[in-house]
């Protein structure tokens, strides 16, 4: 192996990219070739007295630990030694002191990637963290209000009963009340048709005409008080009623002379229902 091929494999920036005289390139060469014929003799020393070795004895034990003992002075030699400068040429020092900062530069730079890029998952994670406690804070307040609440509602219980009681009873009272409704409209019915039947066997009277026109259907005296009860509970602003051919006239006069209902002050043909519960 020459030196020139050593140069090109670990030193090509310092060949290719050095930027000095061509007297310091030469120099730095010839001292690496120096250095390396040195190193090609020690290594052929080393391979004869291995050779010697094998050759004096077979034993496996003792070759072991000559290379021990060998390795062992080798190694103190090394620490004994104090390293050698390559170059005393200022222009060469300072081209390998700008690659090694260089490479020290690269170094960094992708040690400052890298914890950039871990410093922004540690953001990210933080983030996360902050919204997750931030929920959870949410959840915890929620549950607490609901606590209070229900706090509340078991002081309150007592009240709530009384309350619930009192609705159970008014609703009684109401129930109780429609019966008695029903009862009275009933009665009121049986009354009103008993007393107060339909004019004709049919329900019906001829307009008096000359065309023949089909007869019109006369409603009871009860549907008309249904009538005009419904207008004044659904309609309590416009309570009046038109008068159409299905109201027989004799019970509209009954209702009117005895003030249960009550004509319209401009138009004769609508009544409403005197509003009794006023």
């Amino acid at each position: 192996m020459g030196v020139g091929r050593w140069l090109a494999e670990y030193l090509p920036e310092v060949i290719n990219d050095l930027v000095c005289p061509a007297d310091a390139k030469e120099e730095l060469l010839n001292e690496c070739e120096s250095i390396w014929k040195q190193i090609e003799e020690c290594q052929s020393k080393l391979m004869l007295l291995g050779m010697e070795t094998l050759l004096k004895s077979d034993d496996k034990l003792s070759l072991l630990m000559m290379r021990v003992k060998a390795l062992a002075a080798e190694h103190n030699q090394w620490q004994k030694r104090s390293p050698e400068i390559i170059s005393t040429n200022p222009d060469v020092l300072l081209a390998l002191g700008k690659e090694e900062l260089q490479k020290v530069k690269n170094d960094l730079e992708m040690v400052l990637s890298t914890v950039q890029s871990k410093n922004k998952q540690l953001e990210e994670d933080l983030k996360r963290e902050q919204q997750w406690l931030e929920e959870e804070e949410q959840v915890l307040d929620a549950l607490n209000g609901i606590e209070e609440e229900t706090k509340k509602q078991v002081e309150q219980l007592p009240k709530a009963r009384q309350k619930v009681r009192a609705f159970h009873e008014l609703q009684n009272k109401m129930l109780k009340l429609r019966v008695y409704k029903e009862e009275l409209l009933n009665a009121l019915g049986e009354f009103l048709e008993e007393h107060f039947p339909l004019p004709e066997k049919g329900g019906s009277a001829k307009k008096k005409n000359s065309s023949e026109e089909p007869a019109v259907e006369l409603i009871t005296l009860h549907e008309v008080l249904e009538i005009l009860i419904n207008k004044l509970m659904s309609t309590p602003h416009e309570p009046y009623v038109t008068i159409n051919d299905s109201f027989w006239p004799p019970y509209i006069e009954l209702l009117l002379r005895y003030g249960i209902a009550l004509r319209h002050p401009e138009d004769p043909n609508r009544i409403r229902l005197e509003a009794f519960h006023m």
